[in-house]
């Protein structure tokens, strides 16, 4: 795994020490990621409400507010309860274009209690900007959210 990520799942080990709560957290998060990793355009969540994924903190140009399951690269992530890399999001069926900048992209399923609770959803201008190392450490750094956060109203 990418050093880079090592250091990012302690950083946000740290935050949760201090704090649980979702929203704190989950916009910390955003903005860890997003000023920490090379090459991005978006970095944030989207959370489930109501059958959709409704747009949570977040760092980078406005974005789309709600997004159906199934569609784009979050609701197909959701759908399929898998992380989703997409090296040219051009190519992908159905891609949400939030920002035409964006290239590639990766999605990283959140859970609580065995459900999903939303989306890590990060965005780059570059075309093949993530790979799989880039997937195991978002997936730790999901997987810390997972266990240390507090999902309060979400769920």
């Amino acid at each position: 795994m990418k050093t880079e990520y090592d250091l990012l799942q302690k950083q946000l080990q740290e935050l949760i020490s201090e704090e649980t709560y979702f929203l704190p957290v989950l916009s910390n998060a955003s903005a860890l990621l997003f000023d920490a990793l090379p090459d991005l355009n978006w970095a944030g969540f989207y959370l489930v409400r109501d059958e959709q994924l409704v747009l949570g903190p977040f760092q980078g140009k406005i974005a789309c507010i709600h997004i159906k399951k199934g569609k784009g690269v979050c609701g197909s992530a959701w759908e399929q309860d898998k992380t989703l890399v997409v090296e040219d999001v051009h190519t992908f069926p159905g891609h949400i274009a939030c920002d035409c900048a964006s290239e590639s992209e990766i999605v990283i399923p959140l859970h609580k209690d065995g459900k999903i609770f939303g989306v890590l959803d990060i965005d780059s201008p570059v075309k093949g900007r993530f790979d799989t190392e880039d997937a195991a450490g978002l997936e730790g750094f999901a997987k810390i959210l997972e266990q240390g956060m507090d999902p309060g109203g979400i769920l």
